[in-house]
């Protein structure tokens, strides 16, 4: 039997992916929402897999502070100077040189498409994870992301070796 629990976040983010063709080659934004899922063979003696508010605090707290009403871009972006020295929010998706630890999570994502999110969120809720009380074994199973109504991506990270 497996358990497993499902915390859902929100924010509001703008990228580009200049990289492909259509229309997401303009700046433009989304209304992300995002769906993290933790699992565990067992539960904890207090009937648990890991505490949801400790899991969600940590994830809203990471996103409020690096990607709600800031700009994911990829680090080939030349978007990146004139964004920041107009004083804007950027997040570099892809750095080799992370300019805050935060970054770290995003490296070998080149572009802030919605897949690279759900990989960049996995690897985000993984961290938390770490931080925070929860049940031998319990590891983050899948990442969901919407960034519209219509569009999304699932990340499901491989089980650990």
């Amino acid at each position: 039997m497996t358990h497993k629990i499902v915390v859902a976040v929100s924010f509001e983010s703008g990228h580009r992916l200049p990289h492909l063709t259509g229309k997401c080659v303009s700046l433009h934004g989304h209304s992300w929402s995002a769906e993290v899922t933790v699992g565990a063979s067992e539960l904890s003696p207090a009937a648990t897999v890991v505490e949801f508010g400790d899991l969600k605090a940590g994830l809203r707290r990471w996103i409020d502070d690096h990607l709600d009403h800031a700009t994911m871009l990829g680090t080939d972006d030349p978007l990146i100077t004139p964004l920041t020295i107009a004083g804007s929010r950027v997040f570099r998706f892809g750095a080799d040189d992370p300019e805050d630890d935060a970054e770290a999570f995003a490296s070998g994502l080149p572009w802030p498409t919605v897949e690279a999110v759900t990989v960049l969120l996995g690897r985000v809720a993984e961290n938390v994870l770490s931080r925070i009380s929860h049940i031998d074994g319990a590891r983050v199973e899948r990442v969901l992301v919407r960034e519209t109504r219509l569009n999304s991506a699932i990340h499901e990270p491989s089980a650990p070796r």
